[in-house]
């Protein structure tokens, strides 16, 4: 129990310890944690108060690591030439921050360092002070080290005078306070040395309407040169940007200054000190001391902190040409353009009508081509239509065809065969009847039946070899044509056939092919061109055979013969499987020719035949 009753008051020993250490951590951090006092040499409401409040507690801390405490005070610079005023600040420091050790005291301008070249061994002990100034030669206090503010009015005259090469006057705006002077008498020095090209006009002492007075009524050919403006001459206090803002609605020529709090309050430019810049610089300083460098040890730094800015849209009311702006110099408030301010809009309904473009061009492509499909549809419809139709015609053609050869075929059977069976059943019976007949009529009826026996065969053979020609697989093309050249020929229509490097061999479906050509085309000239001669020429060539049928006669129409007949139709179909053409020529004056040509190709074939 007792070792138990000793871990316990262990464990809560360290536990108490523990609970104790972020305790001495905050006691340290608070122990380090710096103060700063800041007295402005200005009120409240003036822009180096405002900047300085807003910006230097974050530039403290970017020298720190830690922000500081930072308390502010300040200074009505108008009543602070009075004794009493001071006293009444003075014990108002006192009472307020009794009892407060700061780390370093910050003082902005002349004011401020002032006041505490007087008074800050009784409020503040040694605290190191850092003060920014204009004056260089302005004796540092103990424990102290200074930031010097150069006030240098000439460059922004150099600008004026290259915005407006035409300048001759220069009216410069002062108020009445202890500042405003102490800031004429630094600019009449200055501008010395500007006196050989410009008049100066110094605007000071007097009441603000006869100041407004003034400046409205400006001659041409000059400027006005704010230079600061806190106290008329009878003691009514004023903003000083507000009022410059006031001054530059009511002034006929344009306005220039030199700090860049007066950019956007109607002047036009200058060269600018910068009062952001000011408060860095008086940070860097201030920061130094804090981390712990002895102020005394701190030289004077004099920080170049002027730029050249312009105003924009004073430049276009004063029709100052952006030509004339020396490089290097800011262009602030310029208004963007239409692409500027509309870059995105632009861009995005390019792009738009881009893509609408695309869209719309696709969609007159794909009409067009669905418009050609249609048409081609169309077309093919009416092709196949029309096909149907042949097919159709052809069909009922083929049909009368056929049954017009059965016909034919019938007529010839009955009108020459049948008849001479018949016959020749006669004189059998007559030779086999029950009378005797004498021997010379017997020997009369035996050779009259044998010659109607060898007409009958002879009626057959010609019947069988005009269906299909036995002698055209076995003699070759040539061969056939020749015979039916001999048997197509009649005294009233002469027929002739040539040949040359007609290959010796051929293929069979072709012979027949050129073969039922030729026979066609020479039938339909003896039947039907009413002439008395025609040519048959079958030659051979590279290209492959050339076969041309030709007659004197009166010619027809080939168009109104081929929606008609077969012979034309079945020319064509019978040379579509062997990729050769047929060409027709027919006039009233050189008769009927035609042309037919098959590939070579389709010449070396197999399954050929002799030629």
């Amino acid at each position: 129990m007792r070792l138990l009753t000793r871990l316990s008051l262990i464990g809560l020993s360290i536990s108490v310890a523990c609970g104790m250490l972020p305790l001495a951590a905050s006691a340290a951090h608070a122990l380090d944690q710096k103060k700063v006092l800041v007295v402005y040499s200005t009120r409240r409401d003036t822009q180096i108060a405002i900047i300085g409040d807003r910006e230097l507690p974050g530039f403290l801390e970017e020298g720190l690591g830690v922000k500081p405490d930072v308390y502010s005070e300040y200074i009505d610079g108008a009543r602070f030439p009075e004794a009493q005023y001071r006293t009444a600040f003075r014990d108002y420091l006192r009472l307020k921050y009794a009892g407060s050790q700061f780390d370093v005291i910050v003082a902005t301008m002349g004011a401020a360092v002032e006041f505490l070249a007087s008074h800050r061994r009784v409020l503040f002990g040694e605290t190191p002070v850092v003060y920014m100034t204009r004056n260089r030669s302005l004796d540092r206090m103990p424990n102290s080290a200074a930031v010097v503010i150069d006030q240098d009015f000439g460059p922004t005259l150099t600008l004026a005078r290259a915005l407006q090469p035409d300048t001759k006057e220069v009216y410069v705006v002062l108020g009445n306070s202890a500042d405003d002077k102490s800031l004429e008498e630094r600019a009449r020095g200055q501008f010395k040395s500007f006196t050989s090209a410009l008049t100066f006009t110094y605007l000071s002492g007097l009441t603000t309407d006869q100041l407004e007075q003034r400046v409205a009524a400006l001659p041409e050919h000059s400027i006005i040169y704010y230079l600061l403006f806190y106290q008329d001459a009878e003691g009514a206090n004023v903003n000083p940007l507000d009022y410059l803002q006031r001054l530059c609605t009511i002034a006929n020529r344009p306005t220039y200054s030199w700090v860049d709090s007066t950019m956007s309050r109607g002047v036009v430019g200058g060269s600018m000190t910068s009062i952001e810049g000011q408060i860095r610089a008086t940070a860097d300083v201030a920061a130094r001391v804090l981390i712990g460098e002895p102020a005394d040890g701190i030289p004077l730094s004099i920080p170049n902190l002027r730029v050249n800015q312009v105003d924009w849209r004073q430049l276009q009311r004063w029709h100052i040409s952006e030509a004339r702006v020396p490089a290097g110099t800011r262009i602030l408030f310029r208004e963007p353009g239409v692409w500027d301010r509309y870059f995105g809009y632009i861009l995005g309904a390019a792009a738009l009508i881009v893509a609408q473009s695309v869209l719309i061009a696709g969609l007159i492509a794909q009409s067009g081509r669905r418009r050609r499909a249609e048409e081609q549809a169309r077309r093919s419809e009416a092709e196949l239509r029309a096909s149907y139709g042949r097919i159709r015609d052809l069909g009922g053609r083929l049909i009368n065809a056929q049954e017009a050869e059965r016909a034919r075929i019938a007529r010839e059977l009955h009108d020459d065969i049948i008849q001479q069976v018949a016959l020749l059943g006669i004189n059998l019976e007559l030779m086999t009847g029950p009378g005797s007949l004498p021997d010379a009529d017997a020997e009369h009826l035996a050779r009259e039946a044998s010659d109607r026996v060898r007409r009958i065969a002879a009626g057959i053979r010609a019947l069988s070899h005009r269906l299909h020609p036995p002698k055209l697989r076995l003699t070759g093309l040539v061969s056939a044509l020749a015979g039916l050249q001999t048997e197509l020929t009649r005294p009233e229509f002469t027929i002739t056939f040539t040949h040359d490097n007609v290959p010796p061999v051929l293929p069979h479906e072709l012979t027949l092919c050129l073969y039922r050509i030729v026979q066609e085309a020479l039938q339909n000239a003896i039947t039907h061109s009413g002439g008395r001669q025609a040519s048959v020429h079958l030659s051979g060539a590279e290209g492959g055979l050339a076969l041309t049928v030709a007659d004197n006669g009166r010619g027809f129409d080939i168009d109104e013969a081929w929606g008609k007949g077969l012979g034309l139709v079945s020319m064509a179909e019978r040379l579509e499987p062997f990729g050769g053409s047929l060409k027709f020529r027919s006039t009233a004056e050189e008769g009927t020719r035609l042309d037919v040509t098959v590939p070579r190709a389709a010449v070396g074939m197999a399954d050929s035949v002799a030629v």
